[in-house]
């Protein structure tokens, strides 16, 4: 995956750790005085039809496990709220439970949080977009704004006031109706709260005031005119469930589940880099999805996730390599999808980290913030190679900052602009800048400091690692080294600024305004031991004057316009480079899924949507059960479930884990 900078963690708070000994034995005499306990560790009844009885009895443990999870929170609702509490599910079963029809979906980035105050990477906002209704949502056709959680908005004549009319046929999960006070609550929260505006604060950053006069009515009032206001990215939460949340930087949303939400989905259990569950929300307004259970199952090993599919342990796999393409493209019951994608591949230098109130900080090697050498280094990338020998034609050469299919936002240099492959020119810019070759040939700037950088890589993505030793070759050449670091966890040293280059790249909505916020000063970090939303620590006074135009510009010609002027400027600063806009290259099984909706329908993606189409939409291939986290269920599977249920409640285990980065391949 590609992944930006990632946000410092202030740790686990010892406060809020669960009294151990009390919340279980309460919970368990729930179970026995229900029954539910007892008909979890019954014997298997001796008569004939074995496999329709272990059906069944996998799908009354299904019904004691949400009994169980229903009974913590009704038992304790305010630790709820604070973040404690244990799960009903020790993870050993790998999140089966028989459900007949499962989509499930290998993965291979982890959550970053599924608080969606805290969530920037695209696997948690993925989520959020199937159990949170937004506002307002995107066609799948041609990605125009339609009508979410509100059925209708308007702004007033001078267009500093909308008024949403909120819809009356949306429930939250837990059977409590959903009104313009969730909205309005939600709104105010990251108004008032820095930490609540972590992933979203740019949508809010321009509210005065916002009030649900009544029920169906929530009305913003801006301090100026906002051109994004029917393109609001942010999940609208139960009011009643997040006012009990203390401390919005250190609560994940991650150990009580079900998580109450109002979306197509409702999440009902996840173990961290093992699983993400979700069932279909009966009483969703659009209609419930089709298959029984979605599961999001995790692989660290892109070419275990392939094998999986082709025994039809998975459903679907995203992000494939051009080579695994190719061996699927004739399987049998398989179809490659590969269309035109959302997201840009860079390369990111470090322009020397720093926080608003001016403090300096991390290892960045100065020789970067000389713009020649900025120019230098991209002279000499070659991105035709990069296309044809990285991704195998399975991409575009880049240009812009906002990928080509967002035709009314693209932006491509003209010649005269254009850093173009010429690495005699790379070398001649730095002989002309004073980094000369020394006697081994290595160049070394006027501090006599040799050019040898270092490039931030994940481990898990391919495509680093190749371009990574395509650049070790091409800058080599130049007399100038590179370490390619390739981390499983490139979050830490990003945040820190202890990088000098790093592969960059984000899904970008079709509103842009979010992915030019991260470029802006206010987005750098208070203070360096705050953090901020800040991609790359760019702060550019031209570029940020620019944005400032864009966001209050209903104008869709002139928006368009100053969004171009926008990428002319980032692309000149030097500070990124845009090396290629992958495709959407994934795969699902036709005997599992019958029909699927893409995004665009015409030539589109179906993993990290701008929506919850394509699971929403799927439809199974056939009656019966389809990939499962493991296979069938059987009378002793569900025995066991059973057991391991109630013991992990009796011990009353507990697992936080925070968990954030700000960007690793955010919408």
């Amino acid at each position: 995956m590609i992944t930006t900078a990632p946000h410092r963690s202030p740790g686990p708070n010892p406060s809020r750790r669960p009294r151990a000994g009390r919340r279980p034995r309460r919970l368990l005499r729930l179970l026995l005085a229900s029954g539910i306990a007892a008909a979890a560790l019954s014997a298997v009844p001796p008569q004939a039809e074995a496999q329709a009885q272990a059906q069944a009895q996998a799908q009354a443990q299904a019904q004691a496990q949400r009994a169980v999870r229903g009974a913590e929170q009704l038992t304790d609702a305010r630790a709820s709220a604070d973040g404690t509490g244990a799960s009903a599910d020790d993870g050993k079963n790998d999140g089966k439970d028989g459900a007949d029809n499962v989509l499930t979906v290998a993965v291979s980035q982890s959550v970053d949080s599924l608080s969606p105050f805290l969530a920037q990477r695209l696997i948690s906002t993925s989520v959020h977009r199937l159990i949170y209704e937004y506002l307002t949502n995107y066609d799948p056709e041609d990605a125009r704004p339609v009508p979410g959680l509100a059925t209708a908005w308007s702004p007033s004549s001078d267009k500093l006031t909308w008024t949403y009319t909120i819809r009356k046929d949306s429930t939250w999960s837990d059977g409590k109706p959903v009104t313009a006070e969730d909205a309005a609550w939600t709104f105010s929260k990251m108004m008032k709260d820095p930490d609540a505006a972590t992933a979203n604060g740019s949508f809010t950053a321009n509210f005065a005031e916002v009030t649900a006069p009544d029920p169906g009515t929530l009305v913003i009032r801006l301090n100026k005119p906002q051109a994004n206001m029917a393109a609001l990215d942010v999940p609208i939460v139960p009011k009643h469930i997040w006012e009990k949340v203390g401390d919005f930087s250190a609560f994940n949303n991650d150990t009580r589940f079900p998580i109450v939400g109002n979306g197509p989905f409702v999440l009902t259990d996840y173990k961290v880099d093992r699983y993400i569950r979700l069932r279909p929300n009966k009483d969703f307004w659009r209609g419930a999805p089709k298959f029984d259970e979605l599961v999001f199952r995790y692989y660290k090993d892109g070419d275990a996730a392939v094998a999986a599919l082709r025994k039809g342990e998975v459903s679907f796999v995203p992000d494939l390599t051009p080579a695994q393409a190719a061996s699927l493209k004739d399987a049998d019951d398989i179809k490659v999808n590969d269309a035109p994608g959302r997201r840009f591949f860079a390369l990111a230098t470090n322009p020397g980290a720093r926080a608003k109130n001016g403090g300096r900080f991390g290892s960045g090697h100065p020789a970067l913030l000389d713009p020649v050498v900025r120019r230098a280094l991209f002279h000499a990338v070659d991105r035709r190679t990069i296309v044809d020998k990285v991704f195998q034609g399975h991409a575009a050469e880049g240009e812009g900052y906002i990928p080509p299919r967002f035709a009314a936002y693209f932006w491509k240099p003209d010649a005269s602009q254009r850093i173009a492959h010429d690495p005699a020119k790379a070398a001649a810019l730095l002989d002309e800048a004073g980094y000369r070759r020394d006697g081994s040939g290595k160049r070394k700037g006027k501090d006599g400091r040799p050019l040898d950088f270092r490039i931030l890589c994940h481990a898990t993505d391919p495509h680093d690692k190749a371009v990574g030793k395509y650049l070790q070759e091409w800058w080599g050449d130049l007399g100038i080294g590179l370490k390619v670091d390739c981390l499983d966890n490139v979050s830490d040293p990003w945040l820190k600024g202890d990088y000098d280059l790093a592969f960059d790249g984000w899904s970008v909505n079709p509103d842009p305004d979010f992915v030019l916020s991260i470029h802006t000063c206010s987005a750098l970090p208070a203070t360096p031991a705050d953090t901020g939303a800040t991609d790359n620590f760019i702060c550019d006074e031209r570029f940020d004057r620019l944005y400032a135009q864009q966001a209050v510009e209903y104008d869709a010609a002139r928006r368009g316009d100053l969004v171009r002027q926008m990428q002319s400027r980032l692309y000149d600063t030097g500070f990124m480079n845009v090396m290629v806009y992958p495709n959407a290259l994934e795969a699902y099984r036709t005997d599992q899924i019958k029909s699927i909706t893409t995004m665009p329908e015409a030539a589109g993606n179906l993993y990290g949507q701008d929506g919850y189409w394509s699971w929403w939409s799927a439809e199974p291939a056939a009656a019966g059960r389809a990939a499962s986290d493991g296979g069938g269920s059987s009378a002793a599977v569900a025995i066991g479930i059973g057991i391991s249920v109630v013991l992990v409640i009796a011990v009353g285990i507990l697992t936080s884990r925070r968990r954030r980065a700000t960007a690793d391949d955010r919408e």
